[in-house]
């Protein structure tokens, strides 16, 4: 394989993986469906509460997936210490953490266990790939949810505040969510960025948007009409009004605090640009918010749904596409996406 890609959907079950060549067929590039790094990492902190071990954390701001498992450690009256750089994956303001139980030091305490957060560790990948006798890439290109660094402020506004930036001073072009470099609040993002050798990123939300128009037929249709695309994944659920190559909306939303029939009143209400931030942010989600809707865009109906909780909406008037034949990797697929249509 030559000039190849190794492009990582990291969220918060799974890490869904495509080694991309643009000389190979789509249906023949290599692809995985992995535990994620924090499940990858949970497990280790598992395996050290099981031995009755001390832990300090070290290493990097990643997802906060494995958080569950270092409250367990505490739980079972174990020690946790962390270091600064580390505990960020708990909160952005580490007072939280320390008033948690949790020491802050940049040097691990004797007879504790080391344990690394990252949301990519090179050796682990270079050692699967050697495994499965494949290449090491020429790039590596990644996405993963970046709630932002936020301190003493609710991490769903400040979230949405980027969605925000993105409509009204942006210009909604949904490729340039794929950043060549990470901006300084999406601190989880740029964390990643640094381990994957200065390698694009995305946040999951967009990547899936772009996974979307991979398929050629979706692309077409949101030149001649305006469409809604909905990733609904296992945490979070987000979804765009799409016309004519920009996002004309952003609503965004946890997946736990909705059901099907609550899903589809919302993206109908959203769809006539009437569904309000307020209300999404009461119902415990990140919000809402929609730009003055062209009337070309005939009200966004085809409704296109990804993500691994898609079926919340079999039944509703939607289609499931499958971008390169495989769902699980629209956000992989999103990647190579943008990043074709930056160039």
């Amino acid at each position: 394989m030559s000039n190849t890609t190794l492009c990582l959907d990291i969220g918060s079950g799974t890490q869904d993986v495509l080694l991309y060549s643009p000389d190979v067929e789509i249906e023949n590039c290599p692809k995985f469906v992995l535990p994620s790094p924090a499940i990858q990492i949970g497990r280790r902190i598992e395996a050290a509460r099981l031995r009755g071990e001390n832990i300090w954390l070290h290493g990097r701001n990643m997802g906060g997936g494995v958080t569950r498992f270092i409250r367990a450690h505490q739980k079972a009256g174990l020690t946790v210490t962390s270091s600064r750089s580390a505990a960020y994956t708990m909160a952005d303001d580490l007072s939280r953490v320390t008033e948690s139980g949790i020491e802050l030091t940049d040097n691990c305490p004797d007879g504790f266990t080391p344990i690394r957060l990252t949301d990519f560790n090179e050796e682990w990948w270079r050692n699967f790939l050697a495994a499965a006798e494949l290449p090491w890439p020429d790039k590596i290109t990644a996405c993963a949810q970046d709630h932002g660094f936020h301190p003493g402020q609710s991490n769903r506004m400040g979230r949405f505040k980027l969605w925000e930036s993105f409509l009204n001073e942006g210009n909604g072009r949904p490729e340039t969510l794929v950043y060549e470099t990470a901006p300084a609040m999406l601190t989880r993002l740029a964390d990643l960025q640094d381990d994957i050798a200065g390698g694009p990123v995305s946040d999951t939300g967009a990547a899936a948007v772009l996974g979307a128009l991979f398929v050629d037929e979706i692309e077409q249709q949101s030149r001649e009409t305006g469409i809604t695309l909905v990733n609904i994944g296992n945490s979070h659920l987000i979804a765009f009004l799409l016309f004519n190559g920009r996002i004309h909306g952003v609503y965004e939303q946890h997946t736990g605090c909705v059901d099907g029939e609550k899903l589809w009143d919302d993206l109908e209400k959203f769809r006539c640009g009437c569904l309000s931030f307020e209300q999404v942010f009461d119902e415990k989600g990140h919000g809402c918010l929609t730009l003055d809707l062209p009337a070309k865009a005939n009200g966004f109906k085809p409704t296109h749904v990804l993500g691994p909780r898609r079926g919340m909406l079999d039944g509703y008037d939607v289609t499931f596409p499958a971008p390169g034949g495989d769902m699980m990797l629209a956000g992989c697929f999103g990647l190579i996406k943008g990043l074709s249509l930056q160039r």
